[in-house]
């Protein structure tokens, strides 16, 4: 591999530079390195090297107390950060995701032989060019995933690494070396020490990585069983249904691929159908159904993403698609209102991005009327913005304020009323109007 395609800034040039001048040895290393291997353009440049913490911020006018205990040191250089850590061996690994202490050493060797894989653990000197002791190149030309020594020890020390083999081999499209692989389904069950909120974070980017189809690793790994039990099931919940072809769990791992890479949508594919091993039954004909599914699976997307923290505003949002995505939509004026109005104006773009995704993982027989029909809803759509049509509680020509006028007390009334009023508006557009819909709060107080 031609290691001529690595370019570090001027700015990490010149803190190795001023490392070595003052007798240091410095190293770019870690993800910066792999990546400018594989041609992409790193976000983030780490440097290690034999100078410790109070020396490095003796050579450099600005830096940060990133982590001093641990090494680390940011300097700052024309308003960028770099992270400069001593060469260091990890002590003992006492809850599976962090060293309870770190001694500092002289050796590059040790401090790149405690990393997670060989493909993190390069180093790279403009001068000496790549240092490569575990074949990370090799293993980076083979699109493999290989832990650093013995995979046991390694996934033992951090059990989050088992969760970034898979997610490294999404976004990069790596395999994970078989040796590996075997270690991640020994340890599998030590994801458990792992807080929710990491988890969350590597399926995240699992999930809106290139290969989202390597979710399934997780199952495969075993991970699945204690990350996201209720996924489980889904691999063994036939769609004997004509618009089906795949499981529960395939077509859901295909919607996924169907969606832009946006991180609520992905997480809406992921769960939209979560709840459809609850709910499926089978007619006297044989064909499956999932009455009901959508409603089931809010419920459980609810205590999903509660347990993997994820903000009120990220529940929202996913909740909601996840409540309509089955909804019948013709691409009627009304039906389009009432569907706009349901989901939320915020929203309904990303609903119909949601049932392309879900339909285009049905059937292939019946995927064009489906896109077609879609399209149309989107037509209905925009006409019904470019005419500035009610769809919401704003739009209506009164407000609560306009109730209170009409001596209704405030507080639910108020509200209810107002809801009232929006149905009517649905059906029938040409009743927003100031006068008429004070005649209907009338019959309503």
């Amino acid at each position: 591999m031609n290691e001529d395609i690595i370019k570090l800034p001027k700015e990490v040039h010149h803190i190795i530079q001023t490392l070595n001048t003052n007798g240091f040895e410095a190293y770019a290393v870690g993800g910066c390195i792999r990546d400018s291997l594989l041609g992409k353009n790193p976000t983030d440049w780490d440097i290690t090297t034999n100078a410790k913490p109070d020396q490095i911020k003796s050579l450099f006018p600005k830096t940060i107390d990133t982590g001093l205990k641990h090494g680390t040191v940011t300097v700052v250089m024309d308003g960028n950060r770099y992270e400069v850590t001593t060469y260091r061996v990890d002590g003992k690994y006492e809850d599976h995701r962090k060293p309870s202490n770190v001694e500092f050493t002289g050796s590059l060797l040790q401090d790149l032989e405690r990393r997670d894989f060989t493909m993190n653990a390069i180093a790279y000197h403009p001068s000496e060019g790549i240092v490569d002791p575990f074949d990370g190149v090799g293993d980076i030309l083979a699109g493999t995933i290989k832990c650093v020594g013995n995979p046991d020890d390694r996934l033992a020390e951090d059990a989050l690494r088992m969760m970034r083999a898979v997610r490294f081999s999404a976004q990069l499209d790596f395999s994970i070396d078989k040796n590996t692989f075997e270690a991640i389904k020994r340890n599998s069950s030590l994801i458990r020490n792992i807080s929710w909120e990491r988890i969350r974070d590597e399926m995240t980017s699992l999930l809106i990585s290139d290969f989202p189809m390597r979710f399934i690793t997780l199952r495969d790994s075993h991970l699945l069983q204690y990350i996201l039990p209720e996924f489980e099931i889904c691999f063994q919940t036939p769609q004997n249904n004509p618009h089906h072809v795949y499981n529960v769990a395939v077509h859901t791992l295909h919607s996924i691929v169907n969606v832009k890479q946006d991180r609520i949508l992905r997480w809406v594919m992921l769960l939209h159908d979560i709840g459809k091993p609850l709910t499926r039954t089978t007619d006297d004909e044989g064909i499956d159904h999932f009455y009901g599914h959508a409603e089931k699976s809010v419920r459980l997307a609810d205590i999903i993403l509660k347990r993997l923290r994820f903000d009120n505003k990220s529940i929202d949002k996913i909740e909601r698609l996840i409540l309509h995505h089955d909804r019948n939509i013709t691409p009627s004026f009304k039906s389009v209102r009432k569907a706009v109005a349901a989901v939320g104006t915020d929203l309904f773009e990303d609903l119909l991005e949601v049932k392309k995704a879900d339909a285009k993982a049905h059937n292939p027989k019946y995927i064009d009327e489906n896109m077609e029909n879609l399209d149309c809803i989107f037509d209905t759509y925009k006409k019904i913005l470019e005419s500035r049509q009610c769809v919401s509680l704003s739009d209506l020509a009164i407000n609560g304020h306009d109730l209170e006028a009409l001596g209704i007390h405030p507080g639910k009334r108020i509200g209810e009323i107002l809801s009232k009023l929006l149905e009517i508006v649905l059906d029938n557009p040409q009743y927003n109007t100031r006068e008429k819909l004070l005649d209907e709060a009338k019959k309503l107080k």
